[in-house]
């Protein structure tokens, strides 16, 4: 038996996919594994995320892949899967979540309190665009795109191409081994991350998603606490109708036996927040608790901040 694994091309999927592909073929007893690359429209496009609008421009292509019967199972970043769900597939399977937070790397490691007036910081998230303006009105924000290294390659270019700090994730340096970059870690107490930012989700179509040995296998590599987290902060992006290219923060952790939920839904210009928290207990205590951080959110006039980019990504 050979595991047919789909992944985008780029050097970061390819690692995180890796890692879920290791692991499921040792929890199905040491099959082969074999990595089939897909070429998504997010991956060809050089338009920024929040002009590319559409549902999954880095899942579709995957999940015709795994309808087609080209591939077994797909790894998703779950930030860029759409919320709503998707016929006849399956999310079987949200391994231990890597660290969610942003990083900002600089040169030298320079915070970004410490940065000098008119830096230049690349992002291609609205979400990050708002919050960097939320908390330096003085910096000038330029939206980029590409993998990590490209974006990296930024900060020692010359010219207009020249940035001073760039915003990425922790994850997505640590799964790429990327231990060397100085970078700042932003609390997300006070700057949320992407819902489900850090989870790979795992998807497979629905009739291998139980009494399969796919599916023991996936049983054995999902982690139950990641799970209800990236499900309560997903579930603030589908309440509120938002995709995941739009300015919207969530964070939720475990605390024994509760689930505690906090998002942020920010004007693009960075000058207006709304927020709002939630405690919730039981085994739908991730459902709960994002239906009162949405309502709690709407209330306090989240819909009435500059319009978000449509449509999840």
């Amino acid at each position: 038996m050979t595991l047919r694994v789909g992944t985008r091309g780029s050097a970061l999927a390819v690692a995180q996919t890796r890692q879920v592909a290791d692991a499921l073929a040792v929890a199905l007893g040491g099959v082969d594994v074999e990595l089939v690359r897909i070429t998504t429209h997010g991956d060809t496009s050089r338009a920024s995320l929040a002009t590319l609008g559409g549902t999954g421009v880095f899942a579709t292509a995957l999940r015709d892949a795994l309808r087609e019967g080209r591939c077994d199972v797909v790894v998703h970043s779950y930030k860029d899967l759409p919320t709503a769900p998707s016929p006849g597939l399956v999310v079987a399977a949200v391994p231990v979540r890597a660290d969610a937070r942003d990083v900002l790397v600089t040169r030298d490691g320079t915070p970004l309190a410490a940065l000098p007036a008119r830096s230049r910081v690349g992002t291609g998230s609205p979400r990050r665009v708002a919050q960097v303006r939320a908390a330096r009105g003085d910096l000038e924000v330029v939206d980029i795109r590409g993998n990590v290294d490209s974006r990296l390659a930024r900060l020692e270019a010359t010219g207009s191409e020249r940035l001073d700090a760039i915003v990425l994730s922790a994850a997505g340096l640590a799964r790429l081994g990327r231990h060397e970059v100085r970078a700042e870690p932003m609390p997300l107490e006070t700057w949320p991350s992407a819902p489900a930012q850090g989870a790979l989700a795992v998807e497979v179509r629905a009739t291998d998603a139980a009494g399969t040995a796919l599916a023991a296998a996936l049983a054995q590599i999902a982690d139950a606490g990641s799970t209800a987290c990236a499900t309560a902060e997903r579930g603030v992006l589908a309440g509120l109708e938002a995709g995941c290219s739009a300015p919207v923060g969530a964070t939720a952790r475990i605390d024994g036996e509760a689930l505690i939920l906090s998002a942020a839904v920010y004007s693009l210009d960075g000058q207006r927040r709304v927020t709002a928290s939630a405690t919730a207990t039981g085994p739908d205590a991730a459902t709960r608790a994002a239906q009162e951080v949405v309502a709690a959110l709407l209330e306090g006039g989240a819909g009435e901040l500059d319009p978000a980019p449509q449509g999840d990504a």
